[in-house]
């Protein structure tokens, strides 16, 4: 099957550039932002119809979905609404040039780290640092504020995990709180946490929403030195009393970028408020916005600011468009191109929660194996369906941007844009879940009626 036959195009590569200013201007949260847990697409801005009935293309309606920080989601709020920005969705992977291998300044053996957390991160397979883990341990080992930027799937998650384990080991009753701004992306790290403290006597917790909190609320009781979570659920066990921060002295904003996006820009300010005044702080995102650098002189001590992004997109990622003549069901391209046995492992991402729902059912009625994550599922349904896609036993998971920053899935051979992202950012977090680490990925953006 060619995917040619709808009129699929390439264009050359679209680098862009990243900045590592910061300010000290406060950012004035607008009245709207209120943390959740749950990725939400917000009310449909015109009326209920739009949520309820698909377009003619298909399961992407174009009434259009207005997301926490007012963006409006879909419909004609999406990027991707001029030729400009299509062809940012267009970068042919075999034009590139070669890129120079990186070669660290470090080895993890080289770091003044714990031996038993060395031997660890060797039975885990970690030779040689990424550029963000070369870069960044050393200033976090040294006690300072950092902020970490770097291309999505190049090892953040390590980087920090890493040298504050070594702090837990060196520095007796020392507490580490982690906020990321989904669920999925909590419990990644707490797993990836459990793999580089093994054997060194020390617990870590998720504190998420969408999952029971007296059981979360059981764990905090035993002082666990880790404390990984989303910002909605952590003020609510310390509004309950059960998560007491005034012991933490680190703390780690994870794709920080994201939480501001969906509006936990109060939450994340009272739950620092509580922690100790001086306090060890790390950012780590693979984009940073202005309002993002804004924070940065609220909540950091003269940062070490690491950028080793190179260029918006990875290079590994193959990018091409999809264009769908008018008349066309998209639902019917999409099912036929998912019966090539070239797309072994696919993300599809959608843009509304019932729209993904409602995707996920129809394929699998065609004998397509899918499963779906989006925030009106519960905590343990999103996790068994992501479980599922990442051991094979579905090929397709259908998702909202819930699934887009941070979560590391093996293997995915092609992230398809079934809707098209509300943000350019957006975008960028959707195609990194392909073409990670040394693989190769495509990426393919559903266009209608050009």
């Amino acid at each position: 099957m060619q995917i040619g036959r709808w009129n699929h195009q390439s264009a050359g590569n679209h680098s862009g550039s990243s900045g590592s200013s910061h300010g000290g201007r406060p950012y004035s949260p607008r009245p709207h932002e209120k943390g959740a847990d749950a990725f939400s697409q917000g009310k449909p801005s015109r009326g209920g119809r739009a949520s309820r009935f698909p377009s003619r293309g298909g399961y992407g309606s174009r009434g259009g979905y207005r997301g926490r920080g007012g963006v409006r989601r879909g419909g004609f709020g999406s990027f991707g609404q001029t030729e400009a920005e299509i062809s940012k969705f267009m970068n042919k992977t075999v034009v590139t040039t070669e890129e120079p291998v990186f070669v660290p300044e470090h080895t993890f053996s080289d770091f003044d780290i714990n031996e038993h957390l060395k031997k660890n991160i060797l039975a885990r397979k970690y030779e040689l640092p990424t550029p963000i883990q070369d870069k960044a341990i050393p200033h976090a080992l040294l006690g300072q504020d950092v902020v970490g930027l770097a291309e999505t799937g190049t090892g953040k998650t390590a980087a920090f995990l890493i040298p504050l384990i070594d702090k837990v080991m060196k520095q007796k009753g020392e507490r580490i709180l982690v906020m990321a701004p989904t669920r999925e992306l909590a419990v990644q790290i707490e797993k990836e946490l459990a793999g580089f403290a093994r054997g060194l006597g020390f617990r870590g917790m998720v504190a998420v929403g969408g999952a029971n909190i007296g059981p979360q609320i059981s764990q905090l009781k035993h002082e666990p030195a880790f404390v990984i979570g989303t910002p909605g659920r952590l003020k609510d066990l310390m509004e309950r009393r059960a998560l007491n921060l005034s012991g933490f002295g680190t703390v780690v904003l994870d794709e920080a970028d994201r939480m501001l996006d969906m509006g936990f820009i109060d939450d994340m300010r009272f739950i620092l408020g509580k922690m100790r005044k001086e306090r060890h702080t790390l950012f780590f995102s693979a984009t940073m916005s202005k309002d993002i650098e804004r924070l940065i002189g609220d909540f950091l001590t003269s940062p070490v600011v690491i950028s080793v992004k190179k260029r918006d997109t990875p290079s590994s990622v193959d990018q091409d468009v999809v264009r769908i003549p008018s008349g066309k069901d998209k639902f019917e391209v999409l099912a036929e191109m998912l019966k090539d046995r070239a797309f072994s492992r696919v993300l599809v991402f959608g843009r509304t929660k019932f729209g993904v729902e409602k995707l996920a059912k129809a394929l699998s009625r065609r004998h397509i194996h899918a499963e779906s994550i989006h925030g009106n599922k519960t905590h343990g349904a999103r996790i068994r369906a992501l479980e599922a896609f990442k051991s094979g036993k579905v090929s397709v998971l259908v998702a909202t941007d819930v699934a887009a920053r941070g979560l590391d899935i093996p293997a995915v051979s092609h992230v398809i844009n079934y809707d098209l992202p509300s943000t350019y950012e957006d975008y960028i977090h959707r195609i990194g879940r392909t073409g990670r680490a040394t693989l190769k990925g495509k990426a393919l953006t559903f266009v209608q009626g050009r």
